[in-house]
């Protein structure tokens, strides 16, 4: 059982308000922290703005701990908690597709949503691309059906993968977050400063 929104706790109608509620919250959150601008996701990429690593590296480690706290404490049933199987090549080759997909149309499938939810046309555009592109795989999975099953790994986590416990990663990660937000801060200022005061001033407005 998961606890406290497990199916023998709450009724199915309420998880589903509940989601609905949080999908709102985080929607809200995002455009709030300025995630509906294409700049702001596009300046990873350019090394001008790296909040969105910052952002993402700090809610994923805050949920593994919140998660490894909970089971440890019994709140949380982590064996109830499915594990998506990995496809090694097809994998490697999505993410390609997918971050030229975040450096062409400057959003991501959240940040596209968020960004049409305030009217922007262009995260209109790239949703319409992605419905697009969703029945083209479709219609062509027959032709590489093959490779999209192969390299199966099997529901693997990283830790165990790496012979680590659970713990033991958790502060490595923290350690890479920690040295990775350095590292970008730096970046960015050397980015920013050596721009022109045009592109500077366009930096300081996406803010």
């Amino acid at each position: 059982m998961i606890a406290p929104f497990g199916p023998d706790v709450m009724p199915e109608s309420v998880n589903l308000l509940v989601a609905l509620l949080v999908g709102m919250a985080f929607g809200f959150v995002l455009e709030q922290a300025g995630f509906s601008s294409s700049r702001r996701l596009v300046g990873v990429f350019y090394g001008y703005d790296f909040t969105v690593l910052r952002v993402f590296f700090t809610a994923a480690i805050t949920a593994m701990i919140g998660l490894i706290l909970l089971g440890h404490f019994k709140v949380l049933d982590l064996d109830a908690i499915d594990v998506n199987p990995t496809w090694l090549a097809p994998a490697v080759v999505g993410g390609v597709i997918m971050g030229i997909g975040f450096v062409v149309g400057g959003y991501c499938p959240g940040t596209s949503a968020c960004a049409a939810a305030i009217g922007k046309v262009d995260a209109w555009f790239f949703i319409g691309g992605g419905v697009l592109g969703v029945l083209a795989f479709a219609e062509a999975f027959p032709l590489y059906e093959r490779f999209y099953e192969s390299t199966s790994l099997g529901p693997i986590k990283v830790y165990e993968s790496l012979g680590l416990s659970e713990w033991v990663f958790v502060l490595l990660l923290a350690c890479g977050a920690l040295a990775a937000f350095v590292a970008t801060t730096w970046i960015e200022r050397r980015i920013v400063a050596a721009a022109v005061p045009a592109v500077r001033d366009r930096h300081d407005e996406s803010l």
